[in-house]
């Protein structure tokens, strides 16, 4: 590809990007319920439930970490539901007739979607800090942690694109929702799998979330329980892994059924 080309294309995404960012100014409610959901959960388990059979030292330590890997997992929902929308305006349509660079709106939807993930991380990570949680891993720790919660967020988001443009329909991120939910507690986000049946506990331990959950917890320096199985004692590589194969399987799978819409 020549200077030009590459130009054109980052300055089409750019523009793409600016469109789901405005989006926010003028759907604050929408935005504002993105990161408060993921809050109420936190204080939810934290406090009313509670939990926590079997996890060394405080539970909000032990927690946190799940939390923030869930709501990474979450935001698929988010994403289906903006492309669905897209789509039945007739918007994508109407930006694939435009001279722009074919990616450019699949791009500005990844970019908007990792700054608003990043948004919430951050309000997550404050409202964690006010309620006595704190981390010990050190600065680079603690970067590490947050990157993993992304890649596994990034992941996640061609898993939404490409579910959005399959369904095709708002109406159906309901039914993705059935699926998600489970995924995301069947989890060690909230106990750890010591504490469940052996054959769930299986389960739990190779869930992609359960990967990243624990991988952050130790970069974090949060109690993890630990375990002698494959899965748990390879925490941060398959932390990495499931989200690379993810994305290896998904963002193929999104640019070829977007070139293929209708116009």
């Amino acid at each position: 590809m020549s200077a030009g080309t590459i130009g054109w294309a980052v300055a089409d995404s750019w523009t793409m990007t600016r469109r789901e960012l405005a989006h926010w100014g003028r759907q604050p409610v929408q935005v504002v319920v993105g990161l408060v959901f993921p809050v109420m959960l936190l204080l939810m388990f934290g406090f009313l439930i509670g939990g926590g059979k079997g996890v060394p030292g405080n539970y909000v330590d032990f927690l946190m970490p799940g939390m923030l890997a869930l709501t990474m997992v979450f935001g698929l929902e988010a994403t289906m539901l903006a492309v669905t929308q897209d789509l039945n305006k007739g918007v994508i349509d109407r930006f694939r007739s435009m001279p722009m660079t074919s990616g450019a709106v699949l791009v500005g939807r990844a970019v908007a979607d990792m700054l608003q993930s990043a948004a919430g991380l951050a309000v997550m990570i404050a409202v964690g800090y006010a309620i006595g949680w704190r981390w010990h891993g050190g600065p680079l720790g603690f970067l590490g942690a947050v990157g993993l919660l992304l890649l596994l967020r990034f992941a996640m988001l061609w898993i939404g694109i490409q579910l959005a443009m399959v369904a095709g329909k708002p109406e159906m991120v309901q039914a993705v929702q059935i699926l998600v939910w489970p995924v995301g507690f069947l989890s060690n986000a909230f106990a750890t799998p010591h504490s469940m049946p052996d054959w769930l506990g299986v389960i739990v331990q190779w869930n992609p979330l359960s990967a990243t959950a624990t991988a952050a917890r130790d970069l974090f320096g949060n109690p993890a329980v630990a375990g002698n199985s494959w899965p748990a004692e390879h925490a941060g590589l398959l932390a990495v892994v499931w989200p690379v194969v993810l994305v290896a399987v998904f963002l193929p799978l999104a640019v070829r059924r977007f070139g293929r819409l209708s116009h």
